[in-house]
C-alpha cells in the first residue's frame, strides 16, 4: 500500500456542564507498518512516539500488545493512522492501528491515546467491538470513569472516525475526525509544515478557555500521573 494522507477536520463537542465546541483542520498519515516512509524532516515514524519499547519497531510493539490479548496476526498487515514526526516534533491525540490476519480479515483495532502530559495508553478492540471502559486520564475536565463508544472503520477514499464518552447520565463529549484521502506528495506535506505543533497548541488553548469559563478541574491521582 502506498502511504497516503488524509486532509481532515477534527470536531470536539462538549455538552455538559457547559456547552463548548470547536473544529480545526489538520492531516494524518495512513501507512503500512512494513513499508514506512522515511523522510527525516517532513515525515518520520519512530517507535519512541508510540506504545511499547522505543528500541523495537512500531510493528513489533503492536504485535506484542496484541499478543497480550491473545491475538497472533501470523504476519498479517497492520495499517496505522497517525501524525508523523515533523521537524523533530510530534503529538498524537489518537493513533489507530487496523490489524489484519494473513488472509486479510480484521483481527483487532488498537486505539492509542496520548494526553498533553506525556502519557499514552492503548485500547484493544476486537472486530465489531465498539465499547471499552475509559481507563486513562486525558482531559483535566473529566475524571477517569465511564466508557468510550468508538466507531473506527478502516479508511478508504474517506476517513470517518468518532469517539464518544458515555458517563452516568448521558454522553457529555463527542470527537469526530472526517477527511479525504490524498497522495502523500512533498507539495501536500509542505502545506502543513507545523501540523503537530498546531494540534498541541489548540488543545491547550481550548483547555484554557474552559478553565476561564469555570469548568471544574479533576486533578490526576498519583496512579494516573505515573
Amino acid at each position: 500500500m502506498k502511504p497516503a494522507i488524509y486532509e481532515s477536520v477534527v470536531s470536539h463537542v462538549r455538552v455538559t456542564p457547559i456547552r463548548h465546541a470547536f473544529t480545526y483542520r489538520t492531516y494524518q498519515w495512513l501507512v503500512d507498518l512494513d513499508e514506512l516512509p522515511r523522510n527525516r524532516w517532513l515525515a518520520s515514524f519512530e517507535a519512541r512516539d508510540h506504545q511499547g519499547d522505543p528500541r523495537a519497531s512500531i510493528r513489533r510493539n503492536a504485535e506484542n500488545f496484541l499478543a497480550g490479548h491473545g491475538v497472533d496476526l501470523d504476519g498479517g498487515r497492520i495499517l496505522l493512522l497517525t501524525n508523523a514526526r515533523i521537524f523533530g516534533h510530534v503529538f498524537n491525540p489518537l493513533s489507530v492501528y487496523w490489524c489484519h490476519h494473513r488472509d486479510g480479515s480484521l483481527a483487532a483495532v488498537i486505539a492509542e491515546v496520548h494526553n498533553t502530559y506525556g502519557g499514552r495508553h492503548s485500547y484493544f478492540l476486537a472486530p465489531e467491538q465498539v465499547r471499552t471502559d475509559k481507563t486513562f486520564y486525558v482531559s483535566p475536565f473529566f475524571p477517569v470513569d465511564g466508557s468510550y463508544r468508538m466507531s473506527l472503520p478502516e479508511p478508504g477514499a474517506k476517513l470517518a472516525l468518532t469517539v464518544a464518552l458515555d458517563r452516568d447520565g448521558g454522553r457529555p463529549f463527542v470527537a469526530t475526525l472526517r477527511g479525504r484521502r490524498r497522495a502523500a506528495t512533498t507539495a501536500a506535506l509542505l502545506r502543513h509544515p507545523f501540523a503537530t505543533l498546531a494540534v498541541a497548541a489548540r488543545i491547550r488553548f481550548q483547555g484554557v478557555r474552559l478553565y476561564v469559563r469555570g469548568l471544574p478541574v479533576h486533578p490526576r491521582t498519583a496512579k494516573e500521573a505515573s
